[in-house]
């Protein structure tokens, strides 16, 4: 869901203003402008106040994933590949530098110009 647009395109069908829209859900022009550009993103209560004082209703419907069922052959083959990975993985050097080597840092001899 794009909020910036469904602001706008609600105001928009709605005939209003910003200014207008602004009053009616007891903000400022310039909020309703920061939203509509997508320079602020309103919580779901403001948002629902904003399309409420342009005349429309929020909603929300849920929607059932499908559950995806692996055959054991696809988790078989899934399975060998962690396995071979995990060898490759155990197979890599793991010594580490007994000191971290980061380049020196120079102080400054001259102030920062301001």
């Amino acid at each position: 869901m794009d909020i910036a647009h469904t602001v706008r395109r609600g105001r928009l069908r709605s005939g209003l203003t910003q200014a207008e829209l602004a009053r009616r859900a007891h903000t400022s022009q310039a909020t309703i402008s920061s939203y509509e550009s997508g320079r602020k993103q309103p919580s779901a209560a403001t948002l629902d106040r904003l399309l409420d004082a342009a005349g429309w209703r929020l909603t929300i419907d849920r929607r059932e994933r499908p559950v995806i069922e692996r055959s054991e052959a696809e988790l078989s083959f899934a399975g060998r590949a962690l396995a071979e990975v995990l060898d490759l993985a155990e197979a890599l050097p793991a010594r580490h530098a007994p000191e971290l080597s980061y380049p020196r840092l120079h102080q400054r001899r001259t102030p920062p110009r301001r």
